[in-house]
């Protein structure tokens, strides 16, 4: 169930940090169709995609209000707290990252800044499947609240109560029943119920993965290109095997494409966390999925923390955990990570639902260039110039001097006939 690595040199790394392959098999092709059908029928084409992938008929495409309200009014009141919770922590973290206008006066005259403006419509993807990721609504939706997007459309094929709690909170007002790479098509395209926004949130499986990228080649910019959920774990001797353990496989159960990773400077620690996992995995109601996950993951013991660094900045971690002393000192050295989980009492999970960030993070090595899902996933950033007569009488000659070096001689008139 295991693979481990002992002191692996650094032509090894390539190698660790590959992420389980997934089947492209037919999958443009099949992607291809799909939108060409949504874009030729619309609704109907949903229709019949939704009757013949997931064995479902619908006919209204979009959920009413009294719907969605009866839906929401089912969920438990416990859980409802735990919600409500949640949300005052994501909504306070992201509201603290709006762009604070600062007009900065460059020269005598020239004063330039920027201000911050919502997309004006974004699409939401909550995914099916056997876990109902209402956690996902706040962390997409609440973000779009903030920056004020005008439109904001939500498409799930799940019907679990709590999703629809969370979006009421979030203020969702559209929401439509189609899932899956239907479900993408239908927000890049457009269609006579499902309105066509200009980005696209949300995890997914292997087909909405590629509906994403397919949107994003037609015009529609997606949040990131995304896979499989992972996680690394670093640990030293100061670590405690079975809550690494826990971390790992709450990874794991996510699906068996998943990958979980240990990088440690102790072999005992790797020994023990491995023994931890046979007994935690026994207890698991997901022990299927988690065991085929696992069967993906690596366990790599390295002489020195400097050797972990390296491997952990090449792998690229969608949540990396730092379970060892000094974890913030640590962090210092980590260019490459979705998400960063400081010391032996930050579990992912926390992450995951409660602590405040957010949990859509860029996976399969996307952390080299990509963030996380933030506010600013949800805005446009607008410059703005002010100049006076003074100002430019201080830039004209710069202007004038570039312009004509360019061979851009309108450009420089510009300046001219405002100076003579």
């Amino acid at each position: 169930m295991f693979t481990q690595i002992n002191y692996p040199s650094r032509i090894d790394y390539a190698a660790i940090c590959q992420r389980p392959a997934l089947e492209q098999g037919q999958l443009d092709a099949l992607i291809s169709d799909v939108f060409s059908q949504v874009k030729s029928k619309g609704d109907q084409a949903l229709r019949e995609l939704t009757a013949t992938y997931e064995k479902r008929e619908i006919t209204d495409i979009l959920y009413t209000a009294a719907e969605m309200e009866d839906l929401a009014s089912k969920t438990d009141i416990a859980l409802q707290k735990a919600i409500d919770h949640a949300y005052a922590n994501i909504y306070a973290f992201h509201a603290a990252q709006k762009l604070e206008i600062n007009k900065i006066e460059i020269n005598p005259g020239v004063v330039c800044w920027q201000k911050s403006t919502g997309i004006d419509k974004v699409g939401i993807y909550i995914p099916g499947g056997t876990a109902p990721l209402f956690s996902t609504v706040l962390m997409l939706a609440i973000p779009a609240r903030i920056a004020e997007c005008q439109e904001v459309v939500l498409c799930t094929p799940a019907t679990h109560p709590a999703i629809f709690y969370a979006a009421k909170l979030c203020g969702v007002t559209k929401m439509a029943k189609v899932g899956g790479s239907q479900a993408i098509a239908a927000l890049s395209l457009g269609t006579e119920s499902v309105p066509s926004v200009y980005k696209i949130f949300g995890p997914g499986n292997q087909y909405v993965t590629a509906a994403k990228m397919y949107a994003n080649r037609l015009g529609t910019a997606i949040d990131m290109p995304a896979g499989p959920s992972e996680v690394a774990v670093y640990a030293d001797h100061t670590a405690n095997p079975a809550y690494i353990a826990s971390d790992l496989l709450s990874q794991a159960e996510h699906g068996a494409d998943s990958q979980v990773i240990l990088v440690s400077t102790s072999s005992s620690i790797v020994e023990e966390t491995m023994e931890a996992i046979r007994i935690q995995l026994a207890e698991l109601p997901r022990r299927d999925l988690a065991e085929k996950a696992l069967a993906n993951s690596k366990f790599v013991l390295v002489n020195t923390s400097s050797e972990a660094i390296d491997l952990l900045n090449e792998y690229a971690a969608e949540h990396l955990i730092l379970a060892c002393d000094y974890a913030e000192e640590f962090s210092g050295h980590i260019r490459n990570a979705g998400s960063i989980f400081l010391g032996h009492y930050t579990p992912e999970s926390a992450g995951d639902y409660a602590s405040g960030t957010n949990h859509t993070l860029p996976t399969n090595g996307f952390a080299r260039a990509y963030s996380g899902v933030n506010l600013d996933s949800f805005t446009k950033k607008i410059t703005l110039q002010s100049i006076t007569k003074q100002g430019l009488e201080h830039l004209g000659k710069t202007i004038i001097d570039m312009a004509e070096a360019e061979s851009l001689q309108a450009h420089a008139n510009a300046v001219k006939i405002r100076l003579s």
